[in-house]
């Protein structure tokens, strides 16, 4: 079966996170990806090591259906070769540090003077002014996004999410941008620059806690379950913060992750008070409408609690779905990691590698009817270098030879 990107070639200059994990969709996708590493490898080969001598999860994971070539691009032979293989590309993906291209001489007027049809993506920490040159991290574009002030209870601090949204995140947004690049290209002939900052990745994720800002102008937000609101938004717990409310509710036997996550629909609240023995709540104009409901939504999720509190989490699960009401389990990683509906879907999924032997990864989150995914491992370190610089730039065996003695490669 042919793949939705299948011809296009993608120079995977991009490293840690944010940049591999936007190739690697591009891969899932058909694209053929050419990692081009330094001649030391992808940091995240290393880094977060389980096994010795072999690549670390943190590389496995975000590098599968790549392939990987090695290039010292600071010499003047790779600096030649380099440019070659733009040529021959049609996106290159770079996640350096703001410039660092453009000091080894690859300007963008450079690269489009080489490839006029090449889309440049470049994933940055932050976009042009006072924060350009700031160093980014996963948590500091969480912290300058919007996310983290708004993440937590109310009475505690700041917290990060565990959801990797400015990494990870920004590399679903670049994938956007480079699709949208492509398929311009297509009318127009001519490739152009994409640029994606974290922390404007971050901010997009987090654009409802910026309505609630305006929102507060107008008075305090009804729906959050904080008692006292000052003039930014306040860190609301669980609480979905959408126009019906949330909470995750304990269930037995109390472990960390023996809870249920149930919404309040107006409809549901019948079924929610009569499986918590209160039916009479369903009736009483002080519980049962939204309205009504509002200053106590903290009591009305504690009597639901009294109840799943006795249960365990798969049982309070089936009787709230069989009511219709909106839920669902918190799920560990344990559990999503054996989830069967999960394997059976795909989105989980076990990988052989050479080095390391099976290990399990997540596969590509978006279904194409015409175009199945199939999730491969990450290469090896320099696997396609013979591939890649010998049948298609051409290469002979002794000229490859001399690039590897000399360090080129």
């Amino acid at each position: 079966m042919s793949k939705a990107l299948d011809g296009v070639r993608v120079l995977d200059m991009t490293h840690v996170q944010s940049g591999p994990s936007a190739t690697q969709i591009l891969a899932w996708l058909g694209a053929d990806v050419v990692k081009l590493e330094a001649p030391s490898g992808d940091i995240t080969r290393r880094q977060l090591r389980d096994l010795p001598d072999a690549d670390s999860l943190y590389f496995t994971m975000l590098n599968s259906n790549k392939r990987s070539i090695t290039l010292n691009t600071k010499s003047e032979e790779g600096k030649r070769i380099f440019l070659d293989l733009v040529r021959r590309s049609d996106v290159l993906v770079e996640n350096f540090a703001p410039g660092a291209l453009d000091r080894m001489g690859f300007t963008w007027e450079v690269l489009r003077g080489a490839n006029p049809r090449l889309v440049y993506a470049s994933i940055k920490g932050f976009g042009p002014g006072a924060y350009a040159d700031f160093k980014a991290y996963e948590v500091i574009a969480q912290a300058m996004g919007g996310s983290m002030s708004t993440t937590g209870f109310d009475s505690g601090p700041p917290l990060a999410t565990g959801a990797q949204i400015g990494d990870s995140g920004t590399g679903m947004h670049t994938v956007a941008g480079i699709l949208a690049a492509l398929y311009q290209r297509t009318s127009t002939g001519r490739g152009q620059r994409v640029e994606v900052a974290m922390q404007d990745a971050v901010l997009n994720l987090c654009r409802v806690k910026l309505r609630d800002q305006q929102r507060l102008a107008h008075g305090a937000l009804k729906e959050y379950p904080n008692s006292e609101f000052g003039d930014e938004v306040p860190r609301s717990g669980n609480a979905s913060g959408g126009g019906q409310p949330g909470w995750a509710v304990r269930t037995a036997p109390g472990g960390p992750n023996d809870y249920v996550y149930v919404i309040i629909q107006p409809q549901g609240w019948a079924h929610l008070a009569e499986l918590a023995g209160r039916p009479e709540l369903a009736e009483d104009p002080e519980w049962a409408t939204p309205e009504a409901r509002l200053d106590k939504l903290d009591k009305a999720f504690g009597i639901i609690e009294e109840w799943s509190a006795r249960l365990p989490k798969w049982e309070v699960l089936g009787k709230l779905t069989e009511r219709g009401i909106p839920c669902g389990p918190i799920l560990s990683t344990k559990e999503i990691i054996e989830d069967p509906t999960l394997r059976a879907n795909g989105i989980v999924t076990d990988v052989e590698h050479p080095e390391r032997g099976g290990y399990t990864t997540v596969g590509l989150p978006i279904r194409l009817s015409d175009s199945a995914a199939d999730v491969a491992r990450s290469p090896l370190l320099g696997e396609h270098n013979a591939d890649v610089y010998g049948a298609e730039l051409g290469l002979s065996d002794e000229e490859i030879a001399h690039l590897a003695s000399n360090g080129v490669i």
